[in-house]
C-alpha cells in the first residue's frame, strides 16, 4: 500500500496538457507580462506535451558581483539571491513530486565548445525532476514565482535551461523504493520464518 500511495503520487495520472489547459497557461503567462519569444517557446513545450516526466538541465554561471535586487539587501552574493529564489521553488515543486536530482559544481572551463561561443565558463549544473509540463506550468505562473524571479536573474552571469525526457534512469525513486521494499520484506521473511527451521 505504501508503495502503490507513492507510485500514484510521484507519477503523472493526468495525461499530457488538454487544449484549455495550454490556453489558459499562455493567457496567463501574457497577463503576467512575459515576453511574446518567451511564450512562443513554452507554447511549443506545452503543445508537444507527453505526459511523462521530464528533466531540465541547467547550467549556470553566478554572477561575482550581482547588482541589489529589491526585496533583498543590500550587497547579498549570488548563492544568497539564489536561496530566496528557492525559498518559493523547493516548496512548490516537492508539493508536486518535483525536486532536484543532480547538483554539481565545474572543476574547470569547457573543454568542448562547438557552434556556441561564450560558453566557457560555468558555475553549476543543476538536473530538476518534474512530474509534468503541467506542474512546471503551474509554478511558474505563479504570483510568487514572478516575485522571486528577479533574484535569481541577478544571481547569474548567463545560464541555459532546456528540458529533457530521459531514456536511462536507474535511479528513480520508483524504482530505488522498490528494490528497499523487497530487500526489507526478504530481511523480515528470513528473520521470522528463518527461526522456525
Amino acid at each position: 500500500m505504501l508503495y502503490i500511495v507513492f507510485v500514484y503520487w510521484y507519477t503523472n495520472t493526468s495525461g499530457p496538457l488538454k487544449p484549455e489547459e495550454i490556453r489558459s497557461f499562455t493567457q496567463k503567462a501574457t497577463d503576467s507580462g512575459f515576453q511574446p519569444d518567451w511564450i512562443e517557446h513554452i507554447h511549443a513545450f506545452m503543445s508537444s506535451d507527453t505526459g511523462r516526466q521530464f528533466f531540465m538541465v541547467n547550467a549556470i554561471d553566478l554572477n561575482e558581483d550581482p547588482p541589489d535586487v529589491e526585496g533583498a539587501n543590500s550587497g547579498e552574493t549570488a548563492t544568497q539571491l539564489l536561496e530566496r529564489y528557492m525559498e518559493y521553488m523547493y516548496p512548490a515543486m516537492l508539493r508536486r513530486a518535483s525536486h532536484p536530482v543532480f547538483l554539481a559544481s565545474a572543476v574547470n572551463t569547457s573543454l568542448d565548445l562547438v557552434g556556441i561561443q561564450g560558453a566557457e565558463d560555468w558555475s553549476l549544473v543543476v538536473v530538476m525532476r518534474y512530474r509534468s509540463r503541467r506542474d512546471l506550468l503551474e509554478i511558474a505562473t505563479s504570483p510568487e514565482f514572478l516575485k522571486r524571479h528577479d533574484f535569481k536573474i541577478a544571481a547569474l552571469t548567463k545560464t541555459i535551461a532546456y528540458p529533457t525526457e530521459s531514456r536511462i534512469y536507474m535511479s528513480d525513486p520508483r524504482f530505488l523504493l522498490a528494490l528497499i521494499l523487497v530487500a526489507v520484506v526478504a530481511l523480515i521473511d528470513i528473520a521470522v520464518f528463518g527461526r522456525r527451521h
